[in-house]
């Protein structure tokens, strides 16, 4: 085994090179790895791959764009960047027969200028965030794969990594903290402890790229498409003004026939989907290149029992993912970052001690999670076509008691018996919960009726429901604080018990200690005040 001269050991009496060691470059790892250089931290990154590389999950929502890419630096890159706009998404779900949108801008926290996100195409977006991190100071090294955390024998704490270079050397690392931000394969994660599976989505994405597709009318020719059939659903997302992801999620009894013949399974896919064919009528699909392959998914939704241990946090995939139908993975990975980034400093600085610092990360981490989860739950009830398989499946009306209380005990955190977990809810509660949510959104989406296609119907019906306001009240604050830089009036602890950020963002406080810059809340507050009564945007 080689060991590199900068590398140490602790007890070894010498200073360790790295604060941080982070295992994965994409949105959730070059995050936090940015965020923690910020602080003046000392952050080694490592990308088992070379980038710009090939990357599922495309379509972005406005909290990553206006709240994470502004702390990071890269706001205005991100403009240049030439992406699609996104005004929200259009949807053919439901007992609707038509097609029907929401509008980010129905929110008025989020009219205006920040009422857009990007479809992006994730090999550039992801080099752009990684390249930033480089920037910032954090020492990125590609083609370097890490092989297992190095534990202390005493107590079981992470204390470093050991990892081979692109030439195959091996070498191992000592940190304060080691980040898993390695993804849904992670082998590191299981450390910390096991992956729970939801029982409700459980399902497998086909999908590639098409040049040519037909675009949505008018200004909401950006949006993402989802398109449910009898089978499952589609995503139709626009790259660019010619070049369009393409995927179809279905039941996971269907992988075998996926993998045995895909091109067959997705012109069958396509042929049941009457709008999907219809937008791909003169459409050809691309077969060169990295879009050139029509790829498996599984996207299983899961949550790990645990978020962190001492010495080493999960972020991105490696810790959750939730069924893609509102294009949450990138917003799970990079809110994850900052929480991570903002706990990692905290506990480094020497202001809180540890259990309080990723106690505060591990409850808000699950608990956006949480309320994407119960969102989706009431969101796939919409489907009211009880002869198919795929929807009966996700009724959770119909599931056992057993299976409701694995849910409460997935996002309450009781599996991982951390003692500073309080946001618990009851089966019957849950049950209450679930079925006002799905009948305020059913109810919403037929009395805004089929969208405008012109016009990009807002749906303000939808937005009054309070299953999307939960699920929109962490990304509007992030987008609320890096839009003014420094903290405002809607930060405020998430629990009874709970931390704020600091003034800079960079880590947590108690929220007698946070001092909050009046201008900056006048000016937040007048900004809700206006917002509040904005028009409608067509």
């Amino acid at each position: 085994m080689t060991t590199p001269a900068s590398a140490s050991t602790h007890g070894a009496g010498t200073a360790d090179p790295y604060d941080v060691v982070v295992v994965g470059g994409g949105p959730g790892g070059s995050t936090t790895a940015a965020l923690v250089a910020m602080a003046g931290h000392r952050v080694l990154l490592l990308e088992k791959e070379s980038f710009p590389r090939h990357q599922i999950g495309e379509s972005l929502l406005p909290a990553t764009i206006h709240g994470i890419c502004r702390f990071l630096g890269v706001f205005e890159e991100m403009e240049k960047a030439g992406f699609m706009p996104k005004r929200g998404g259009t949807f053919r779900w439901g007992s609707n027969p038509e097609p029907w949108n929401f509008l980010f801008a129905y929110s008025p926290l989020m009219s205006g200028p920040t009422s857009t996100a990007y479809q992006v195409e994730r090999m550039k977006f992801d080099k752009i965030l990684l390249d930033n991190a480089r920037r910032l100071g954090v020492d990125v090294r590609e083609r370097c794969a890490a092989v297992a955390v190095l534990e202390d024998g005493a107590d079981g704490r992470v204390t470093g990594l050991r990892w081979t270079d692109e030439e195959g050397n091996t070498h191992e690392t000592s940190a304060r903290y080691v980040v898993d931000a390695s993804g849904s394969n992670s082998k590191l994660a299981r450390t910390v402890g096991k992956r729970n599976y939801s029982d409700f989505f459980r399902n497998v994405a086909l999908y590639g790229y098409y040049e040519g597709g037909k675009r949505l009318p008018g200004p909401d020719a950006g949006n993402i498409l989802c398109c449910a059939w009898d089978d499952g659903w589609f995503w139709y997302i626009p790259l660019t003004d010619t070049l369009t992801s393409v995927g179809a999620v279905v039941n996971r009894s269907q992988v075998g026939t996926l993998s045995r013949d895909p091109e067959a399974a997705m012109a069958q896919f396509i042929e049941r989907a009457p709008m999907i064919k219809d937008y791909l009528k003169d459409a050809t699909r691309v077969t060169e290149g990295p879009y050139g392959e029509l790829r498996v998914r599984k996207d299983y939704s899961y949550a790990m029992e645990r978020f962190w241990q001492p010495g080493m946090v999960l972020v991105g995939d490696a810790a959750c993912f939730v069924d893609p139908v509102f294009s949450t993975g990138v917003h799970l990975a990079t809110y994850g970052g900052l929480l991570a980034a903002r706990s990692i400093n905290s506990a480094l600085a020497g202001t809180l001690d540890e259990e309080q610092a990723f106690g505060e990360f591990e409850r808000r981490y699950r608990r956006e999670y949480g309320v994407f989860y119960e969102f989706l739950l009431a969101f796939y009830d919409m489907q009211h076509n009880e002869d198919s398989y795929f929807w009966q499946a996700r009724k959770v009306s119909q599931a056992e008691v057993t299976d409701l209380r694995a849910f409460v005990e997935l996002v309450g955190g009781v599996s991982a018996a951390n003692a500073g977990e309080t946001a618990l809810i009851d089966v019957d509660t849950l049950k209450e919960r679930f079925s006002t949510s799905s009948k305020d959104l059913a109810d919403a989406v037929d009395r805004t009726g089929p969208a405008q296609s012109e016009s990009g119907e807002r749906m303000g019906e939808l937005f009054g429901t309070q299953v999307v306001t939960d699920v929109m009240q962490g990304m509007n604050e992030i987008q609320a604080r890096a839009s003014l830089g420094t903290a405002t009036s809607l930060e405020r602890p998430l629990f009874d018990d709970g931390l704020v950020a600091s003034p800079d963002g960079l880590g947590w406080a108690l929220p007698a200690t946070a001092t909050i810059d009046a201008t900056a809340t006048a000016a937040d507050t007048d900004a809700e005040d206006t917002a509040a009564k904005g028009s409608p945007v067509s």
